[in-house]
């Protein structure tokens, strides 16, 4: 049995189309892993509060002086880290905003980019070597975007700081083995983005 994080990031609700992948991704998967166990994470439409300087102060803190009192202000970073420790499969549902992805899954990974709790220095001290510390986890981003042509390779790419972020991101955690699944031309429309949809469908329904 797996356990499985889905994270949604739109800050839209059923016109969503990264949640419809979201959606499909947990039919498909529970179809073929039916005792895998589903916990899902809102981060689009509840607010995720940014950090702040009551944040870095317990964040900051080191692991062997932390008390309750000096740990208030990462109580939900606490929680946030302890989800995607327990769990060994991560599912990013998020849209392209500004080539970029949504403020609240930002605000949410400021929250568990965490020294000595998702990562650390090799050395102990800043040399610019990481460490990720969430060890054998599996991530899927299902990304969806008006645009096209945002691959490796393709005439946009220099503009795609969503997926290439993430996945950049999660790296530094420890988080490597990343599959990207991209639904593009939503602004569009017409039989181009219906065509996009059966094609990311199918994708969809092979993961394994």
């Amino acid at each position: 049995m797996k356990r499985v994080l889905i994270i949604n990031a739109s800050v839209r609700g059923k016109k969503s189309q990264s949640r419809k992948l979201t959606e499909l991704f947990m039919e498909n998967w529970k179809q073929k892993y039916p005792e895998d166990v589903f916990t899902l994470r809102e981060v689009g439409l509840n607010v995720v509060p940014p950090i702040d300087e009551s944040w870095i102060a317990s964040a900051f803190t080191n692991p062997k002086n932390r008390t309750e009192a000096n740990q208030k202000g990462v109580r939900l970073s606490n929680e946030f880290i302890k989800e995607l420790k327990e769990n060994d499969i991560y599912v990013i549902g998020s849209p392209m905003y500004n080539w970029s992805i949504p403020s609240g899954l930002k605000a949410y990974i400021d929250q568990i980019m965490r020294i000595n709790e998702t990562w650390r220095f090799r050395s102990g001290k800043p040399d610019g070597d990481y460490v990720g510390l969430l060890e054998d986890k599996r991530m899927f981003i299902l990304s969806s975007r008006g645009d096209t042509g945002y691959g490796e390779n393709e005439k946009n790419e220099h503009m795609n700081f969503q997926s290439t972020y993430l996945k950049f991101i999660f790296g530094i955690m420890g988080v490597t083995d990343i599959t990207t699944i991209s639904l593009d031309n939503e602004e569009f429309g017409g039989e181009l983005f219906e065509r996009s949809k059966r094609e990311i469908g199918k994708k969809i329904g092979l993961l394994e």
